[in-house]
């Protein structure tokens, strides 16, 4: 069985000689991701990775806040997931009245239009943070 130290380095979280660890921003979400299950409890989570539920709780807010990306998660049957492509993908996008290129999203009544040029992560972002509940 391998030790904590060797497990969390499998998972890219440097680990100092005096013990202080850095987490890479997918390993932090994917402990973060670990406390939306439901009946999950922060400091269940937090005990198991041997850090404190303050920290964790801290990494949640950031995720709340859009600064830190949860992976992908199941969606419920008969959604489709949302796939968003930067480059090399040449797919003619609709133009809005100015006469430039644009892109709707609509989840609800909330429909947010974006210059066609904004980045993939940050639709992302906007498309989790538009449709997770309040």
């Amino acid at each position: 069985m391998e030790s904590t130290a060797e497990f969390f380095r499998s998972g890219g979280v440097e680990v100092s000689a005096g013990g202080r660890r850095r987490w890479p921003d997918d390993f932090k979400a994917r402990i973060v991701a670990e406390t939306l299950e439901p009946g999950v409890a922060v400091r269940e989570v937090a005990e198991r990775y041997g850090m404190r539920p303050n920290r964790l709780s801290e990494w949640r807010r950031l995720a709340k806040d859009g600064k830190l990306v949860l992976p992908a998660v199941d969606e419920p049957p008969g959604f489709a997931a949302l796939v968003l492509c930067d480059a090399g993908h040449s797919a003619s996008a609709p133009e809005s009245a100015a006469g430039s290129a644009s892109i709707e999203i609509a989840i609800g009544d909330v429909s947010i239009r974006l210059d066609a040029g904004t980045p993939a992560a940050r639709i992302g972002e906007i498309v989790r943070a538009v449709g997770s509940p309040a």
